[in-house]
């Protein structure tokens, strides 16, 4: 009788030992399937030239979970990108694309929910927000180089009229005043013009006194012819 009693403590202890365990490893399963917000991750992408954003879920125990993804301004002003969707994760991934056409250096942020018996998450991706490449999807979306800031030299007339040489500008001058009379020599020829005027009038007027004169003289002489006779 002590022999059966002592069996049965030892199977019941060894039920209980193993009841335990199997909890425990319970706990630690559901544990790792729990949906975590680290399982969520985000990635601008590339499709024949037009733009998306692609969320992937690695969660093991396919927890439904809300995705939202929202445009952020420079201003801090946030525009949703289309509509929320669902997704259930799994453990080689599960994705949710956003068709969405977006720019160089642009930001997103991206939202994730789960509200569960078991689970709830409303938080953004780790690394949120994500920025987009410096390029985008298209040669055309791709920064623009810095534009060259337009000459300020107007463009040559060729109807004007050439400038002249060094040479022949320094020429020119010299011809011109070699040419020109100095304005002693126009004062010389002036005065020399003046006089050759002015003088014969003069000997007009001379010669004039000198017949007047002569005629006098010779009227005066033979008077005094006449009156010494008398």
């Amino acid at each position: 009788m002590s022999i059966t009693r002592r069996t049965a403590r030892r199977s019941v202890q060894i039920l209980g030992v193993a009841a335990a365990s199997s909890a425990l490893a319970l706990s630690a399963a559901g544990s790792a399937l729990a949906c975590d917000i680290k399982e969520f991750s985000a990635e601008a992408k590339c499709d024949g030239g037009k733009g998306s954003i692609v969320v992937t879920d690695k969660d093991g125990s396919g927890t439904p979970a809300t995705i939202t993804v929202f445009l952020k301004s420079p201003a801090g002003v946030e525009t949703p990108v289309g509509q929320p969707q669902e997704v259930k994760g799994s453990a080689q991934g599960t994705t949710v694309t956003y068709n969405e056409d977006w720019k160089p250096n642009a930001q997103y942020r991206v939202h994730v929910k789960v509200d569960t018996d078991r689970v709830h998450i409303d938080k953004d991706i780790n690394g949120s927000p994500l920025t987009t490449p410096a390029e985008g999807c298209s040669k055309g979306e791709s920064t623009p180089p810095a534009t060259p800031p337009a000459s300020s030299t107007p463009p040559a007339d060729e109807s004007a009229t050439p400038t002249p040489s060094a040479s022949e500008s320094s020429s020119a001058p010299a011809g011109t005043s070699s040419n020109a009379p100095s304005p002693a020599a126009g004062d010389s020829n002036l005065a020399e013009t003046g006089a050759n005027s002015n003088t014969g009038m003069i000997a007009g007027i001379a010669g004039a006194l000198v017949v007047v004169g002569g005629g006098a003289v010779f009227f005066g002489m033979r008077r005094r012819g006449a009156s010494s006779k008398s």
